[in-house]
């Protein structure tokens, strides 16, 4: 009875993990010293009307923001550090 309970922790646990991943896109395999600087791309990204409230890198190789648009409207964007486009967004 342990045994098959704990299968199904450990089961559920790897289900979870790969829902996880699968959320975040893949934005660019190149290599960091190609990648626009942070302040670069902030600048960018604030040129383009956004308010910014949260910046990062994340596992996929994106730069991305939670923050809101020129309409107030909160958004959490995914952009390609190489060349700065958007690769996935969410409007709420």
């Amino acid at each position: 009875m342990k045994r098959t309970v704990l299968k199904g922790i450990v089961a559920s646990s790897l289900l979870a993990v790969s829902v996880v991943a699968l959320a975040e896109p893949t934005c660019t395999d190149a290599p960091e010293s190609d990648w626009m600087s942070k302040e670069a791309m902030q600048q960018q990204i604030a040129d383009m009307g956004y308010k910014v409230k949260e910046f990062k890198t994340t596992d996929g190789g994106c730069y991305e923001i939670y923050g809101w648009d020129d309409q107030e409207r909160r958004v959490e964007i995914y952009f390609n550090p190489v060349d700065g486009s958007i690769v996935e967004q969410e409007v709420d």
